[in-house]
């Protein structure tokens, strides 16, 4: 028997819906673990007789299908699209939702990846973007309402703000955006809300029950989970928006194929308790980095310094296992040891069981280098993983010890 259909009225715990929803076993041999499918095309009983409604892989497919229906019931969505990446499911949905002079507006601290897809790929199709500090409420408010003529049109020629987009906690400044607050700026004005929720993933934050309408993962994070697979989701509890963006990833065709939505179904069944660990380690990390003369700042939202702490209590039941830190030393210093440790890899990506580091400004926000996004040169992104915090500390201890010397702004 599956989870939807069980007897009981009351909906199931989040680890026992990771573990059990669009994951009933196989019925003709009993198999507990759904076989993958890896089938491009499905025999059909007759011109248009389908067989369990599947017809060819880009349309649907049983892993897929498994996968989506684990993702609506771990964000309360009513529907879920598995991408081949984070940035094909935003561009599916941008160009689902938006038409050529219509407007965005984005934290102006939004990953550099979203950045450059909404300025440089879809700014070219007549997209039009204005970035705002996302906890100024008044500022958003006004973005919202200059719509296109913030990039030259007006609401006479078509420009409307059609998306408010919002990271929480953002990548990598680790800003805190009042999501109910938000939905109501962005509802009130006739847009949608997107919340990207990838640094909190479904177990730590659920931005459609705080008003959110359209929830993006890059499910390659904690939601995969083990460095192994690259993916992305979108999530809706709206018919309409899912028939819209169901539509254009099925006429686009950007897809997970089965074995990447196998490995990324295996990786969210432990999302909860992977998260419980990335979250006490990281908060015991960014509690020793406050000790430690070398460091000018830790961007994290469980300590109670952090701007956004009493918010991010609120709406996240824990705190992330992502930490960014900025160096008195500057950008010498970041540098230094983002390239001495040794358990924490000097990679790209986040969210992975081993801890990683990253040096943004040369990394990941590279492309948004000299702009009003660009990320601090003294800065560096800790994603901590799930080995022991000992080690972590350690590891962390002596690059820090390796900075003596290091001047200022050098």
């Amino acid at each position: 028997m599956s989870l939807a259909e069980s007897s009981s009225s009351k909906i199931p715990g989040f680890n026992t819906r990771a573990v059990h929803a669009g994951q009933a076993f196989e019925p003709r041999t009993g198999a507990v673990v759904p076989p993958v499918h890896f089938s491009s095309t499905y025999a059909q009983e007759a011109i248009g007789v389908l067989r369990a409604g599947y017809e060819y892989g880009r349309g649907t497919n049983p892993t897929r299908d498994s996968l989506q229906e684990q993702l609506a019931a771990l964000e309360g969505g009513t529907a879920a699209f598995s991408f081949s990446s984070g940035l094909a499911a935003e561009d599916s949905m941008i160009r689902a939702l938006t038409r050529p002079g219509d407007h965005i507006v984005l934290g102006n601290d939004a990953y550099g990846g979203t950045y450059r897809l909404i300025s440089r790929v879809l700014g070219e199709w007549g997209i039009g973007n204005t970035p705002v500090d996302m906890s100024d409420l008044d500022a958003v408010a006004k973005a919202i309402a200059a719509g296109g003529a913030a990039d030259g049109g007006s609401a006479a020629d078509g420009g409307k703000t059609r998306l408010v987009w919002v990271e929480t906690p953002s990548n990598p400044m680790m800003k805190i955006t009042d999501i109910e607050a938000l939905a109501t700026l962005a509802h009130d004005a006739g847009a949608l809300l997107v919340v990207d929720n990838t640094f909190a993933s479904p177990y730590l934050q659920n931005p459609l029950a705080l008003g959110a309408d359209i929830v993006v993962h890059s499910t390659t994070k904690y939601i995969g989970g083990h460095s192994d697979v690259v993916g992305g989701a979108i999530i809706v509890n709206d018919a309409e928006l899912a028939e819209k963006i169901g539509f254009v990833q099925f006429a686009v065709g950007a897809v997970s194929g089965p074995m990447d939505a196998f490995l990324t179904t295996r990786g969210l069944k432990t999302l909860g308790v992977r998260m419980d660990r990335h979250s006490d380690n990281a908060q015991a990390v960014a509690e020793w980095l406050l000790t430690r003369p070398e460091v000018e700042a830790v961007l994290y939202p469980g300590l109670p310094s952090h701007p956004g702490h009493e918010l991010a209590k609120k709406q996240m039941t824990k705190f992330g296992g992502m930490i960014s830190v900025q160096f008195k030393g500057g950008e010498a210093a970041a540098r230094k040891v983002a390239e001495s440790t040794s358990v924490f890899t000097l990679a790209e990506s986040l969210g992975g069981i081993e801890s990683l580091m990253n040096y943004p400004s040369e990394m990941t926000h590279a492309s948004v280098k000299g702009t009003e996004l660009a990320v601090p040169v003294n800065l560096i992104r800790l994603s901590c993983g799930i080995e022991d915090v000992e080690d972590l500390i350690a590891d962390l201890e002596q690059a820090l010890d390796g900075l003596a010397g290091t001047e200022s702004g050098s």
